[in-house]
């Protein structure tokens, strides 16, 4: 990946003095956000920081699939920077999709390129120990990321693992590909969740639904507006086209023309079109609590941005108005700027989303984590 044209950690003063004047985005200061939000570096020196959730302790931990390994950044005083930044575990094979787990104890769950495991974990020197291998996952190919989600209740005992295909559009050979797979805790009773899923590299949950959503990058080569990425509501059973189709259910001309479909109730298309390439990842749902009725139940989406438009698209946070079942009501920019005429100041990637007005935002290009704090 190409090195930012400046450095984004240096250009947003610390958490304290991080405030953003109202709807107004000063020469020096880069990134533009909704009147009444700040934001600061969280973290930095981070390479190609990933994935977010929080350990058993409460700490936001990143993986970091370029060095192999997930960290953890405990801010132990609660001044909004990150303590130190502590290795967790490493030596592992691209990790990408972290997730906990609480029952009688709390477990941790790690997805590599090649498989998932389990781990116990010391909230005091923020260890993992005694690992448990519970999935076999093809690696390789195009897409190497591999992201996990427990469903939501009743259902929390069953885990979600998101494989994307070997290839840019083509028929995979491995049942395991271009798929969200479901499985128990343990890994038993692998099976297919949904299918059609070129490259759903984030899933998450609507707060009010249950249902799953999940990002989806379409193919290439197709040109610059061509197909879609998409937003989709992610149910079990369901076929959501690919390789034959995209967006609303649009047969892939391209892709093999002489292949005859007939109308199948269990393919369905997207919930939302994203503009071609703009390469979507982490979503977030706004939850009630200590936010505004204006905000509730939006959907926050980390465009990563195009690396194959002739005018590139992308590399911003948008806000997508939803009602209380997920309904699009519209869109707007939530955090732009990192796209600059000198090149990319940076590619955010993970959201988490807390009660209270608070966002952290990872990003692989400029190695950190943000703070946005209404």
């Amino acid at each position: 990946m190409k090195p930012p044209p400046e450095d984004i950690a240096k250009l947003l003063p610390p958490e304290k003095s991080a405030q953003v004047p109202p709807a107004i985005n000063e020469t020096e200061f880069p990134l533009k956000l909704p009147a009444g939000f700040k934001i600061s570096i969280f973290a930095k020196g981070l390479e190609s920081p990933r994935v977010m959730t929080y350990d058993p302790a409460g700490n936001i931990v990143v993986s970091i699939p370029a060095q192999g390994k997930v960290v953890a950044l405990p801010d132990k005083n609660s001044d909004g920077v990150a303590d130190e930044v502590v290795t967790v575990i490493d030596g592992l094979n691209r990790p990408h999709g972290l997730a906990t787990r609480c029952t009688e104890k709390c477990e941790f769950f790690i997805a590599e390129s090649n498989q998932v495991a389990y781990y116990d974990y010391n909230t005091k020197n923020l260890k993992t120990f005694n690992k448990r291998k519970i999935i076999d996952l093809p690696s390789g190919g195009n897409h190497i990321t591999r992201t996990i989600l427990f469903m939501p209740s009743p259902n929390d005992h069953k885990l979600l693992t998101s494989v994307g295909s070997t290839c840019n559009v083509c028929e995979e050979n491995d049942w395991l590909r271009a798929k969200i797979l479901i499985s128990n805790a343990d890994g038993g009773d692998l099976k297919t969740f949904a299918s059609g899923l070129r490259n759903s590299v984030f899933m998450t949950i609507h707060p009010v639904t249950g249902k799953i959503w999940a990002t989806e990058m379409g193919r290439d080569l197709l040109g610059d507006n061509l197909p879609p990425d998409e937003i989709n509501i992610v149910e079990e059973g369901k076929d959501y086209g690919w390789p034959y189709f995209y967006g609303k259910d649009i047969r892939d001309a391209a892709f093999e023309p002489d292949v005859m479909f007939e109308q199948n109730p269990d393919r369905f298309g997207s919930h939302i079109d994203i503009p071609a390439h703009s390469a979507p990842l982490g979503l977030a749902f706004i939850p009630e609590e200590g936010w505004p009725q204006e905000y509730w139940h939006n959907l926050l989406v980390a465009y990563h941005g195009s690396w194959n438009r002739t005018v590139p698209t992308g590399y911003k946070i948008v806000r997508y108005k939803l009602d209380a079942q997920g309904n699009y009501l519209g869109e707007e920019d939530f955090i732009s700027g990192w796209l600059t005429n000198e090149g990319a100041l940076g590619r955010p990637v993970d959201i988490l989303v807390q009660p209270g007005g608070i966002i952290y935002v990872s990003d692989d290009k400029a190695g950190v984590i943000y703070k946005i704090t209404r």
